[in-house]
């Protein structure tokens, strides 16, 4: 049986592949979904009481209403608002199975190798996000078992000493939740401050439990040693040991650049390593294959959102459909 050829296959299962697959169904496109985990995958792997910065209306696809009692929805609530997009648009869409490899042929068509099977297309949309990879601090003891960069609630650090690593939401939310089920909890931050992009309703519960001395913080300064009981950290008064149990190093995260260049992306030559696509199309400088959402930005993950990169599927699937 000869393998079909799909006018479209979207890498990754976010909201913004979804939104990819609701405009293909609207021009009858054949499509098919890779998601290498469950769907919207990077929305479950947040922590379980993350609250979203942007509103329910801002994180809505396909003209479907995402209703939600407070203000801003959790993680719950997305997740939930998701499952009934898939049940309502019904997608053409394979879970749990990881895209390995995308090569384009002689003939012009894209091979698309997973740890499954090998399929077809004439058109490649890479929608994979950017949490699948942590950024190291690259220091010793990082590998050990006390170190998270992944956070998800706060109950096994409950009367542990922790250390929390950054100053962006992420690590804000982790610092509080964690001091409120009883954590002792120090702050190591690389600058001077609380990052200023820390939700406006959050930034102030910080810096008071901070002013108060709930929370202890090291501003300037980045750890440089990790052993099972003790952190060592360089401060702008010289090195200090710390008493320790966890270290949550919630340094950011950063799209999978070395799979974008094995497929033949190019990316830009300065740190921020920035795909080379055209943004009236979004398509890459390999003709026929696609970037959608945060991937766009390379190491600038704050530059896409869901809700101003939800366009990219309409910019895509507007061109495929008139080619």
């Amino acid at each position: 049986m000869t393998a079909p050829l799909y006018d479209l296959i979207i890498v990754g299962g976010g909201p913004i592949g979804l939104a990819c697959a609701i405009e293909a169904q609207k021009k009858n496109l054949n499509y098919l979904i890779i998601e290498k985990g469950a769907i919207v995958n990077s929305i479950f792997n947040y922590p379980l009481y993350m609250t979203f910065f942007s509103t329910a209306e801002r994180l809505e696809i396909g003209d479907i209403p995402f209703n939600c009692l407070a203000p801003k929805p959790g993680r719950q609530e997305a997740l939930e608002y998701y499952r009934n997009i898939h049940r309502y648009f019904k997608f053409n869409i394979n879970l749990f199975e990881k895209v390995t490899a995308v090569q384009k042929k002689q003939n012009e068509i894209f091979e698309i190798a997973t740890d499954k099977k090998v399929y077809k297309a004439k058109n490649v949309v890479i929608a994979t996000g950017f949490y699948d990879i942590p950024i190291d601090m690259n220091v010793y003891g990082e590998n050990l078992p006390k170190v998270r960069h992944y956070y998800k609630e706060a109950h096994e650090f409950a009367f542990r000493k922790i250390i929390v690593v950054g100053a962006n939401n992420s690590s804000v939310d982790a610092a509080l939740e964690c001091w409120r089920k009883g954590a002792e909890v120090t702050m190591v931050i690389r600058k001077n401050e609380i990052n200023s992009r820390v939700k406006y309703w959050v930034k102030p519960d910080i810096e008071n439990r901070i002013a108060e001395g709930s929370i202890k913080v090291y501003f300037e300064s980045n750890i440089t040693k990790i052993d099972e009981n003790q952190v060592e950290v360089d401060t702008p008064n010289g090195k200090i040991t710390i008493e320790n149990d966890f270290v949550l190093a919630l340094t950011g995260y950063k799209p999978d650049l070395d799979f974008l260049e094995k497929i033949g992306i190019k990316l830009s030559d300065d740190e921020l390593k920035i795909p080379v696509y055209n943004s009236e199309t979004m398509e890459t400088n390999v003709k026929g294959l696609f970037l959608a959402g945060v991937v766009c930005g390379g190491m600038q993950t704050h530059k896409w959102f869901i809700e101003n990169s939800r366009i990219h599927a309409n910019l895509i699937i507007d061109y495929i459909s008139a080619n």
